[in-house]
């Protein structure tokens, strides 16, 4: 399988508010109201691709699905490096995992 490493930022300077959206909108979010007795998630981009978060800033994803995060990374203009990389085996187990049914949406 080819995987892909992307090491990613918002521009220096971006406004706090942008910053927690934008992560908002990549990762997803767990969320609750009246006090914890309805809780749910919110899906960003990655619940719909399989990947490996390793860092902030630092996912690995499978080569057919890097169009799609690079063009959403993009729309938020982003600095971005990719590289292609030899996954390990523990990489190759995340990567290998179904996508949420309701993630992906942005």
């Amino acid at each position: 399988m080819r995987v892909s490493l992307l090491v990613f930022r918002l521009p220096p300077g971006t406004p706090n508010a942008e910053v927690g959206k934008f992560v908002k909108k990549l990762y997803g979010q767990a969320t609750s109201s009246w006090g914890g007795k309805y809780t749910y998630r919110r899906p960003g981009l990655l619940d719909g691709v399989p990947h490996r978060k390793l860092l902030r800033g630092v996912v690995i994803v499978q080569r057919k699905d890097l169009a799609k995060v690079l063009a959403f990374l993009g729309e938020w203009n982003a600095l971005v490096e990719v590289r292609e990389i030899r996954p390990t085996v523990e990489d190759l187990q995340f990567l290998e995992k179904e996508p949420s049914a309701h993630g992906g949406g942005w």
